[in-house]
């Protein structure tokens, strides 16, 4: 454990709480406008594909546009906004007649409308891999309906969209396969600025102390989901053999998981934390030496982003990852953090324990060039450029 990053909670609210009003004010400030569009405002996809795309936007003058987001709620009463916006990104929002309002109106108006989605949930054929993957053991009819008709659903809304924005190159693919639209970006998921902020202060403590270190060691699985159950358990029998071996270590496990009959022996050693703002999320992961991204091995895991890997790396935290695609593209083993097959876990994971009690120096240096990697790659300031072109296509400018 990294001592000098231990501080209490920081104080949290959620940052979405302007007004319609507000936020229509927001769309029309600069000359170009993209409104986005999403079910609700919560911490997870909103965040991520809807939140931080606009507070990037707002921070990049030179581009001259200006953004804002849209509920449903907002669809089912005021949709002023389509008539102010240049381009319109449905996040992961299903079909309803309140959408297909919002697309009549922007055909109408010739308005561009993208669709953007995160996870490979548009395809009602990956329905029962999707399933399986999320740890629906004995699925009931009310279940099956609701995810036929979840995937359906959005994949209407995405066939019905002019382009579609994607978090990963896997996903990409799999949206054109689909949608037979070859109008498809990739835009990755990022760091906002409030996380770089508090994640910019952990790791400067841990520089200040020289990543001084005191027992015990703490391996994160940080998965906020009981989905990831399936996940953790590619892990789980490497994870009870370096436990049993190594009583100085600590299991840390943020989120809802389910401990199962191979991890539950060592519950001493095993710490479960609730569910973390996206603000304390950095401090909890910034306090262990090790952060483990298992994952199982099919296509709708492979099309999931590297944000378990990047919001570790920015608080000089070393990640060991399954070999997805996205994660093999940015992790570089051994340089960066490193990656882990089935057969290999408690290998790599030993082999960091043993670094950091032989020569931490050397966990150091992987742990900053993760960090380094994290904030230029995934910084929230680094990216209105290619929100630009992945909003606009061919149309958008080159101002700034």
């Amino acid at each position: 454990m990294f001592p000098d990053v231990k501080c209490d909670p920081v104080p949290y609210t959620d940052p979405w709480v302007a007004s319609y009003d507000q936020r229509l004010r927001a769309l029309v400030r600069r000359s170009r406008h993209i409104a986005y569009v999403y079910e609700i405002p919560e911490a997870s996809s909103f965040r991520y594909r809807v939140f931080n795309m606009v507070e990037a936007l707002e921070a990049a003058a030179g581009l001259d546009i200006s953004a804002a987001w849209f509920t449903q709620a907002d669809l089912r009463g005021d949709l002023r906004f389509v008539d102010r916006a240049d381009a319109i990104v449905i996040c992961r929002t299903r079909y309803d007649h309140d959408v297909a309002r919002l697309l009549a109106r922007a055909n109408a108006r010739g308005i561009r409308v993208v669709f953007d989605i995160d996870d490979l949930v548009f395809n009602s054929d990956y329905v029962p891999l999707v399933a399986h993957t999320l740890d629906r053991r004995r699925p009931t009819d009310e279940d099956w309906n609701y995810l036929f008709g979840y995937v359906s659903r959005l994949g209407a809304t995405l066939k019905s969209c002019d382009a579609v924005i994607a978090a990963t190159a896997p996903l990409a693919e799999c949206v054109r396969a689909f949608s037979g639209n070859d109008d498809v970006t990739v835009l990755p998921n990022f760091l906002n600025r409030r996380q770089v902020e508090i994640s910019q202060t952990l790791i400067a403590r841990k520089r200040h102390g020289g990543y001084r270190r005191e027992a015990p060691l703490v391996i994160g699985y940080f998965s906020g989901s009981p989905t990831h159950n399936r996940d953790l358990q590619v892990a789980a029998p490497a994870l009870a053999q370096i436990l049993a071996k190594h009583a100085e270590v600590l299991l840390r496990i943020v989120g809802y998981i389910e401990l199962n009959e191979v991890l539950d022996p060592f519950r001493s050693q095993i710490d479960l934390v609730e569910v973390q703002d996206f603000v304390n999320l950095q401090r909890v992961i910034a306090e262990g030496e090790l952060n483990i991204v298992p994952l199982q091995s099919n296509v709708f895991t492979d099309c999931k982003s590297e944000l378990k890997y990047f919001e570790a790396a920015a608080v000089g935290v070393v990640t060991i990852a399954s070999p997805t695609t996205p994660l093999i593209k940015v992790i570089t083993d051994g340089v960066n953090g490193y990656i882990a097959r089935p057969h290999e876990w408690e290998a790599k994971i030993a082999a960091v324990i043993e670094m950091l009690q032989a020569e931490p120096t050397a966990y150091q240096l992987v742990a900053e060039e993760a960090a380094e990697d994290a904030l230029s790659r995934y910084g929230w300031d680094r990216q209105a450029r290619s929100i630009e072109a992945a909003v606009f296509g061919g149309a958008a400018g080159s101002s700034g």
